[in-house]
């Protein structure tokens, strides 16, 4: 009897195990973490987060301003000081003016890319991509590759890689496989009844539970029994820590807003925006290596779905005064808190899309508006990165562009630069080899090295 119960309660920890994996094994993940360790990767107490753009924001709107550029150019917005001089950013930015001191510009990265997917995919992995408007990408992305690179370096209890998203448009794991996709936390963490539901599912899988409370009944469900019995003897280490992430406490406190207290949530912003923000923060600090978080609407009112704003799309001027204050808020209050909790070493702090915008404002009929409106079209030749934290020098405007915002003029650099950065924070060795589709060694980026400004 003793037996039987045994094996009914392996076989409930399996399923749960898949469930809340999307369907891969939860224990198999693990011994593929465990021979991480043969990467020779050296574990570092360290975390990016990642702030995403989705749709490719205005450098000219946003942090590369152009006062005395023709009006065509500079659009209605002012550049405003910050307490650094010589580092200004827009006017309705005026909470990353108060924290400039603990971020740097970067105002010379640029591609050759201009469609959404192609240019998601060569920023997040280097590699230009073979199929630009495929919706996934051909090369591993960052996410995915420091799920892999870190496998079994770190805390079994919490994931490696979270996002808000299965996948960033464009990105994607590529060939290293769907095991290295992000644990995914969707909805909107200001929502009362937020909860983390969202989960990857396999598609199969899905008609095996109707929502997060049976899952979460059956884990609860399977500790007890566990907590009954010696079963935990009788399981590998693998089977042992799958067990502590599906029924431990620290990933589930990780992911309770809720713990927060009502001023630091005030702080962030009561909207999607804001508590995304602060989910990172609280992601990181429970150990999770990697977290996206996407920034685009519907939380923006009177604003278009992404920061793809377009003249067909939406009103530039009207778009920006409606979602950059709250932005704003989101943004730099998460600086502000990374550095008050002493996480400013350890947290990498990354804001940026795809590429930026066209410098020159063209007018087009508006889709909805039925009236000639004011846009700006993608542009991958110039575009602005903010990167805060990670125990780098700050308060620093790293490269320019020429007078019109049209392409770099002083230190130009590639995404793959700022991929060496990140992965060298990370404690990643960015010059390693993975195997290809057909097995074939290639290095995680092809070019790049880290940027010496950023370099502590």
């Amino acid at each position: 009897m003793r037996k039987k119960h045994h094996n009914l309660n392996r076989r409930s920890f399996f399923e749960a195990g898949s469930l809340l994996m999307g369907g891969l094994t939860l224990p198999g993940l693990l011994r593929s973490r465990a021979a991480g360790k043969q990467l020779g990767v050296i574990p570092k107490d360290t975390s990016v987060i990642l702030i995403w753009l989705q749709g490719g924001p205005s450098h000219m709107d946003t942090y590369d301003l152009k006062p005395d550029a023709p009006r065509e150019y500079r659009g209605e917005v002012s550049p405003i000081s910050t307490v650094v001089p010589g580092l200004d950013v827009c006017e309705l930015l005026p909470r990353h003016a108060e924290v400039a001191d603990r971020f740097n510009l970067i105002r010379s990265i640029s591609h050759g890319f201009a469609n959404h997917a192609g240019g998601a995919g060569r920023f997040l992995s280097g590699y230009n991509p073979s199929k630009p408007l495929d919706p996934l990408a051909q090369s591993p992305c960052i996410g995915p590759v420091v799920s892999k690179m870190l496998q079994g370096s770190k805390d079994p209890r919490m994931p490696v890689y979270i996002a808000s998203a299965k996948n960033v448009y464009g990105g994607g794991a590529a060939n290293l496989g769907s095991a290295y996709l992000p644990f995914v936390v969707s909805g909107d963490p200001d929502a009362a009844n937020f909860k983390v539901n969202n989960l990857s599912l396999a598609a199969n899988l899905r008609d095996r539970i109707d929502d997060r409370t049976s899952l979460l009944k059956a884990v609860d469900n399977l500790k007890r029994r566990l907590d009954s019995n010696s079963t935990m003897d009788s399981l590998d280490k693998f089977n042992q820590q799958a067990i502590s992430l599906l029924t431990g406490d620290k990933a589930v406190a990780a992911f309770d807003i809720s713990q927060e207290d009502d001023k630091t949530r005030a702080c962030y912003g009561r909207h999607k925006w804001g508590q995304r923000a602060l989910l990172a923060r609280r992601l990181v600090e429970a150990g999770c290596s990697f977290v996206t978080m996407q920034m685009q609407n519907p939380s923006v009112p009177n604003g278009i779905g992404n920061w793809d704003i377009h003249a067909v799309n939406g009103h530039l001027f009207r778009d920006n005064r409606a979602r950059l204050p709250i932005f704003d808020q989101a943004v730099g209050a998460l600086i502000k808190d990374i550095y008050q909790r002493g996480l400013d070493k350890k947290v990498m702090v990354i804001v940026s899309g795809e590429f930026g915008r066209t410098p020159r404002i063209n007018s087009q009929k508006g889709t909805a508006s039925k009236i000639m409106q004011p846009g700006r079209d993608h542009y991958p030749a110039a575009m602005s990165v903010l990167v805060s934290g990670g125990g780098m020098p700050t308060g620093q405007v790293i490269g320019s562009t020429n007078k019109k915002g049209e392409h770099p003029q002083d230190r130009p650099l590639d995404p793959n630069d700022l991929l060496a950065t990140i992965y060298r924070h990370l404690g990643i060795d960015y010059k390693r080899h993975v195997p290809d589709l057909n097995g074939r060694p290639v290095p995680l980026i092809p070019s790049g090295t880290p940027i010496a400004e950023l370099l502590a």
